[in-house]
């Protein structure tokens, strides 16, 4: 009778702790749906475009400053209803990570944190009657508006690259430079004949951050995944090059790292070419300034970002390189009530000389969104002394394959195993979804043991 008991007891333990496991993974939402009020119904409204790092920032900030208030109502407008974690993107090209688990659910996230949410597309501003215009004739009021449109790929004019490169600006785009890899290799192993080397050429063009990545994973998909499904093809007919027009890959970083990264891409017959600029991209070859020519049919640009092309139709002051001119509160100039974070904005790097504006990453609109959030209340609540934006970059984090990262975290360098475990554990505790961090946390563990299903869905490949 004791054991049926403390067996009873044992069970009765274990779906206890499973059903707080769930609860916890799946909290109740701050409002039920019945009892919010439409944003519309809200005294004061606050509208912020964008659904990226620095508008997620700023619209969760605010919902944490309002908890306990019922005059103010944020709601987020994005083009997509989900929010793509960037570090993580490289990690679909080998198929590390599982696509799904990097869009994180944005609808759900704000949701949860005590925002409106509608997917649209906005078109324009009207700055007199304070609203922004969507996409079907659609008009979203405002009170404050924070715009947070994030950049896009420039291409420097550079003829050939739009039509003949395939970016890396989300999930898509990783998605499909993992598919075109696969098709190469299901291509070559119908060849008979000569297998012509741009086949099975990668040419990444940028060696920043995403383009060491999206080398290394190339390199991680055909050697540990795809060798195995492929044993007609050799994996070392496979040539992987690294394009950077400055002197030096990573060049943010200290240079003993940038040297292990360089040593570590080598290592791996990754062919890093510095001093190098393109000077044309056709189907079938890369052309470098110098007369150099690279056969290839599969070219990877990650070499520049440039401010949303939407900015031009929004009719405020803004640079064409730089975009959206803002002052140090973030404001932007002319206007008391629209404000503008992440990279569409030209935000003054307080520390550099005159001119030069904080770089477009993620840790940048994060601290933008911060202190736009405490800006805008202060706006609202009637309050003159802002805050300006200073920042202060807390180090980078680079992982080359899933056994090394090159990271400088507070002024702290360190490079190998150790910081690509760094590198896994810091970005998984910055998933903003617990369903995310699970999985993906799942997708590591599983990985260690066994080798990913790849496979490539038709319809994916197209540029």
């Amino acid at each position: 009778m004791n054991g049926l008991v403390k067996g009873g007891l044992a069970l009765g333990g274990l779906v206890f702790g499973l059903g707080a496991l769930r609860r916890a993974l799946n909290p109740t939402p701050r409002y039920a749906s019945w009892e919010k009020p439409p944003y519309s119904e809200f005294e004061k409204k606050v509208l912020v475009v964008g659904g990226g790092f620095g508008g997620y920032t700023v619209a969760t900030d605010l919902c944490k400053m309002t908890r306990h208030r019922d005059d103010v109502g944020v709601l987020v407008i994005a083009r997509e209803n989900f929010f793509t974690f960037w570090p993580m993107v490289p990690g679909i090209v080998s198929s590390d990570i599982d696509a799904r688990n990097v869009a994180q659910p944005l609808r759900r996230a704000l949701i949860l944190a005590g925002a409106s949410f509608r997917r649209a597309t906005v078109t324009g501003i009207d700055a007199e009657r304070k609203v922004a215009k969507a996409e079907g004739g659609l008009e979203f009021p405002y009170d404050q508006l924070i715009i947070s449109l994030g950049g896009q790929p420039n291409f420097f004019g550079i003829p050939g690259v739009e039509e003949h490169s395939m970016t890396m600006r989300g999930v898509e785009d990783a998605e499909r430079v993992r598919n075109r890899i696969i098709e190469r290799f299901e291509e070559v192993s119908l060849i008979r004949d000569d297998v012509p080397d741009s086949k099975l050429t990668f040419v990444v063009i940028g060696g920043g951050a995403t383009g060491v990545e999206v080398a290394s994973e190339i390199h991680s998909l055909v050697h540990e995944n795809l060798a195995p499904d492929y044993p007609n093809i050799d994996p070392y007919r496979v040539r992987i090059y690294l394009i950077e027009a400055l002197p030096n890959i990573l060049p943010e970083l200290d240079p003993a790292l940038r040297r292990a990264a360089r040593t570590r891409l080598v290592n791996e017959r990754i062919e890093v070419l510095t001093n190098a600029m393109a000077e044309e991209i056709t189907e079938n070859c890369v052309k470098l300034k110098g007369g150099r020519q690279i056969p290839t049919e599969n070219v990877i640009w990650t070499a520049g970002n440039r401010p949303n092309q939407t900015i031009h139709d929004l009719g405020l002051p803004y640079d064409e390189r730089t975009g959206l001119k803002v002052d140090l509160t973030l404001r932007v100039e002319g206007y008391d009530d629209i404000w503008a974070v992440g990279d569409c904005a030209a935000v003054q790097d307080v520390h550099q000389e005159e001119g030069r504006i904080v770089p477009p990453t993620a840790q940048a609109a994060i601290q933008e969104g911060h202190v736009a959030a405490r800006n805008v209340m202060k706006t609202l609540d009637g309050e003159d002394d802002l805050e300006e934006f200073e920042y202060k970059p807390l180090g980078q984090l680079v992982e080359l394959g899933s056994d090394f990262a090159v990271n400088e975290v507070m002024g702290v360098r360190f490079s190998g195993a150790i910081a690509a475990i760094f590198w896994r554990l810091a970005y998984l505790v910055r998933l903003n979804s617990p369903q995310s961090k699970v999985r993906v946390a799942a997708d590591w563990i599983v990985g260690i043991f066994l080798r990913p299903a790849v496979t490539q869905i038709r319809g994916s490949t197209k540029q």
